[in-house]
């Protein structure tokens, strides 16, 4: 391979040496793509993704304690995960905090935004513009 001949001719320590170290180290999960055709080329969908949380970091550095932080992250994930699976965030929110004072505690995960298929959202959307989880 063309990167593990340059390897021999660059200093480790060099910027290019430490490039060609990080890809040869990381060579079966960079290529991964190849073995699934499935599989995109880019992770511009998770950029995508995390670009709200990157650009409020700075107003959420108040959130009053690590704690709250914490919560505010573990919420953000999970609103994240429910569009990434199809759902309305705010509907699939919105039915889950309903069920859940009468949800039994060791079926929990079948509220999680990733087992969305019990929660699909309807294709027709109610004129009042709130979406119905059914």
């Amino acid at each position: 391979m063309w990167l593990e001949q340059q390897k021999d001719a660059c200093p480790e320590s060099s910027a290019l040496g430490k490039a060609i170290n990080y890809i040869l180290k990381r060579r079966e999960s960079l290529i991964r793509f190849l073995d699934d055709g499935s599989l995109p080329l880019d992770n511009n969908r998770c950029e995508r993704t995390i670009r709200p949380v990157v650009m409020g970091r700075s107003n959420w550095l108040f959130a009053g304690s690590v704690a709250a932080g914490t919560r505010a992250a573990q919420i953000m994930s999970l609103l994240e995960t429910a569009k990434m699976n199809g759902l309305e965030p705010h509907a699939w929110l919105t039915d889950v905090l309903t069920r859940l004072p009468s949800w039994p505690e060791e079926r929990l995960h079948e509220l999680l935004p990733l087992n969305s298929f019990n929660f699909s959202i309807s294709e027709s959307t109610p004129d009042d513009g709130t979406h119905v989880v059914s």
